[in-house]
């Protein structure tokens, strides 16, 4: 598999880049303005990511006892929002595109700056591990190149060439789809003795739990229609892995236990919310086929 890797990184970005400009080129600069000057729900997501889910994760490490290297490697998780899954789940579950891509973009950037002193606390307060020092500039710039950039240029398409747009926009979601199936594989097959290490332990369960009150939390404490709660549900739910993998080899040396429980969380992380999108995603399918069939009724008669 490590022959693999540049090929799955490779692949990894490709996937990232293209999401975003797919979202970007969905996105109009009005809808885009009414996300951003949304006070309220910034806050809630803001809070919801940067307060609250971080300490579920110290909460969910404390109550089934995890081992010192899961419960670095969760609080690490908790403790990194936006990851780049969040704006592929929205349009998984056909929720507000644009302010998950809106927002999870805020909090990668956000999160950069938060992340070694929101991990630094917990492990602190707990006397596990030693201090987490990443290279934010670093963080920052990786964040603008892979989301804010490719994002920006399909808003800037959709807004200055829109028929350039809506012709590229289909072909742009095929790419995100296809790649995100294969990052998902390759997750699956790099990570497979990590995950089978840990299977029966409550690392696993301790993931599933965290990505499930994530989605509780960022849909609950959210604003606006019910596809944008729970499309803030579903970007709380899955969390950056860059800032996570840096601080482990950063600050841990790279210990194997600790890489081997951060795949795993992440994986159930995915596992407790692709499930629940999907559901979402039938649900919000059924009105507009319904309605489909009506109106095809009535032209007929």
């Amino acid at each position: 598999m490590e022959t693999l890797q540049p090929l799955f990184t490779a692949i990894t970005v490709i996937f990232i880049a293209a999401t975003m400009f797919a979202a970007g080129l969905g996105t109009t600069a009005a809808a885009l303005r009414s996300v951003l000057t949304n006070l309220p729900l910034l806050v809630l997501a803001l809070l919801t990511n940067l307060v609250i889910v971080p300490l579920l994760g110290w909460g969910v490490g404390a109550l089934f006892s995890l081992p010192t290297a899961a419960f670095i490697a969760l609080v690490l998780v908790a403790s990194s929002p936006g990851g780049p899954f969040g704006a592929k789940l929205a349009m998984v579950q056909n929720g507000d595109v644009v302010a998950g891509a809106a927002m999870q973009v805020l909090l990668a950037t956000v999160g950069s700056l938060t992340f070694a002193p929101t991990a630094n606390a917990i492990l602190s307060s707990t006397d596990i591990g030693q201090a987490v020092s990443l290279d934010v500039a670093t963080l920052v710039a990786t964040v603008a190149l892979l989301q804010l950039l490719p994002f920006t240029v399909g808003l800037l398409l959709r807004h200055y060439a829109a028929p350039t747009a809506q012709a590229w926009h289909p072909p742009a979601g095929r790419v995100s789809n296809v790649t995100f199936l294969i990052v998902l594989a390759g997750m699956l097959l790099g990570n497979w003795r990590d995950v089978l290490a840990l299977l029966g332990s409550r690392t696993l369960l301790a993931g599933l739990i965290l990505a499930t009150a994530a989605f509780a939390a960022g849909t609950l404490f959210a604003t606006g229609p019910p596809a944008r709660r729970t499309t803030m549900g579903g970007v709380a739910a899955v969390r950056n892995a860059g800032p996570a993998l840096a601080a482990i080899g950063l600050a841990f040396a790279n210990q194997p236990a600790i890489l081997g429980a951060l795949a795993a969380i992440l994986l159930s992380g995915l596992a407790a919310a692709l499930p629940i999108v999907a559901v979402l995603n039938h649900r919000r399918s059924r009105p507009a086929a319904s309605e489909q069939s009506t109106d095809q009724d009535t032209a007929v008669r």
